[in-house]
């Protein structure tokens, strides 16, 4: 049997506050574990489902069925480091290059759902996607509101960047530079 203790200290983590007014009374009472096991695991699913459909992922096809055959330039055991996700703790960039059609997606796809799974914030867009949100923004204030929901995630892939032909005239209004009192502001 748990301690009574450590049985409070989880109430206390899930704010479980009516049952911790009341914890004097509970202290012989069979049914307050299998209620915190019932709790935590409940929330923890709805976390789940609720940063899966965050993250706008989307269907994908499992690495467990990625043909490695294919491309043969594909190296695996990189992939394999970026499935670790130990980039995210360093706070690092993983950029995946290379010709379409190589399952660049797919791979960035897995690691986000690996980070989901993770427990980690996540972001899927496409370039298209994150710069015509952007554009269609109107004033200073929503626009930082924007780039901070963009860099609010642990982890945000940007998906199909190669497919911008960006003219020098479409880059200029994203061009940002990082204020530290207030977050981004346009140049």
């Amino acid at each position: 049997m748990i301690p009574i203790e450590v049985l409070r200290k989880r109430a206390e983590a899930l704010h479980l506050h009516g049952l911790l007014a009341h914890w004097s009374e509970l202290t012989d009472s069979a049914w307050v574990e299998p209620l915190l096991i019932w709790e935590e695991t409940e929330r923890a699913r709805r976390s789940l489902e609720r940063r899966l459909a965050e993250a706008h992922i989307g269907r994908f096809k499992p690495l467990a069925d990625f043909d490695w055959d294919w491309p043969e330039q594909c190296d695996r055991a990189a992939i394999g480091e970026l499935m670790s996700l130990e980039f995210l703790t360093t706070a690092s960039n993983a950029i995946l290059v290379g010709a379409s059609g190589l399952g660049k997606s797919t791979i960035a796809r897995n690691i986000a759902h690996r980070a989901v799974l993770s427990g980690h914030t996540v972001l899927f867009t496409t370039a298209g996607q994150l710069l015509g949100d952007l554009a269609a923004i109107d004033s200073d204030s929503a626009l930082r509101r924007r780039l901070r929901h963009y860099a609010a995630p642990a982890l945000l892939v940007i998906d199909e960047v190669g497919y911008l032909l960006l003219t020098r005239a479409a880059i200029r209004p994203f061009r940002w530079r990082r204020n530290e009192a207030t977050g981004f502001a346009a140049q």
